[in-house]
């Protein structure tokens, strides 16, 4: 059925995206504003297609886009905790650095700029068609779907539980609410933020071979396409909390599906293509809207004036 097929298409459109915001809200929870993201992404796209040409295995070509993207988050981290450099400065050269080393690997290894095409390339395990038959309209949308995009849902609970029920959680909290106060209660801030970086790392590796290795098989220049961005932008929209996080990000999924369907009618290329980032943009503004209303002082009421007193009530006030 047709909404079945557009729901498939929301849930594989919304999955990049939601690993993107997850990893951006890791780190904005722990005060770090992670425009990395993209980056991260971008090299986890590349290592999985050339470590899947060169091995022939779509595990380890998904083992090594999380270890790559992961390295990427701790060089975000050096700079940062141990050299004091401005996140987000860093986090612009870490997206600079990895489109520029992506085309340079293009260019050194594969001479081929344009891109890396391999021949043949390992398929990710995809959930097989009749699986999940007994479960109505979700089941039929899921059935086909990769291991990635399923991992990407089931990490919108397992970046909750970490947050809101375990000691480290409460830790990394603790190191982007007050950094003073954690320290005076024994918690290392640097180690909390470096983990922190970490698991965004992951969660962007994630998002990166999702994009290249699910259904393209192929790396392109600039493949991720401002999908970290999206994500950074899911997250300020949603306060930085994993459940209405992950609604966001379905949200601006849902707008990238019905640009794909919007492109069979009669309505100009250019306007489809932006509809993801106009979603963005709108949700950002809402965002900070919101945040005027709920930061915006309380009116302050005047006190009304007494009327003056009568002339005889007037005489009995004065003195005699």
């Amino acid at each position: 059925m047709a909404y079945i097929s557009f729901l498939a298409s929301v849930l594989e459109q919304s999955s990049p995206i939601m690993l993107a915001a997850l990893a951006a809200m890791i780190t904005l929870r722990a005060n770090i504003l992670n425009v990395a993201v993209e980056g991260m992404m971008l090299v986890g796209a590349f290592t999985a297609i050339a470590v899947g040409n060169a091995s022939g295995s779509a595990a380890l070509a998904l083992l090594c886009a999380l270890v790559a993207a992961i390295v990427m988050s701790q060089l975000l981290a050096l700079m940062t905790l141990r050299f004091s450099a401005d996140f987000i400065v860093a986090g612009l050269g870490i997206n600079l650095l990895a489109a520029g080393g992506s085309l340079f690997a293009l260019e050194w290894f594969y001479r081929s700029p344009g891109g890396l095409r391999p021949i043949t390339f390992p398929d990710l395990w995809h959930i097989p068609a009749g699986a999940l038959s007994w479960l109505p309209v979700l089941g039929p949308a899921l059935e086909g779907q990769s291991i990635i995009v399923v991992l990407s849902f089931l990490a919108v609970p397992a970046c909750f539980v970490f947050l809101y029920k375990t000691p480290t959680g409460y830790y990394l909290r603790a190191s982007g609410e007050d950094e003073h106060a954690a320290r005076s209660a024994g918690i290392d801030v640097a180690r909390m933020k470096a983990l922190a970086l970490a698991i965004s790392g992951l969660l962007a590796g994630l998002a990166g071979a999702q994009i290249s290795m699910d259904k393209l098989h192929f790396f392109l220049p600039e493949m991720t396409s401002g999908r970290g961005f999206i994500g950074l932008a899911a997250t300020l929209f949603s306060g930085g909390l994993p459940w209405t996080t992950a609604a966001a990000a379905v949200l601006f999924g849902f707008f990238g599906a019905l640009g794909d369907r919007l492109q069979a009618l009669d309505i100009p290329s250019q306007f489809v293509l932006m509809l993801p980032y106009l979603a963005a943009i709108l949700g950002l503004t809402f965002a900070r809207w919101r945040l005027h209303i709920r930061n915006r002082p309380a009116r302050i009421l005047k006190p009304q004036a007494t009327s003056e007193p009568s002339g005889s009530h007037r005489a009995d006030l004065e003195p005699s």
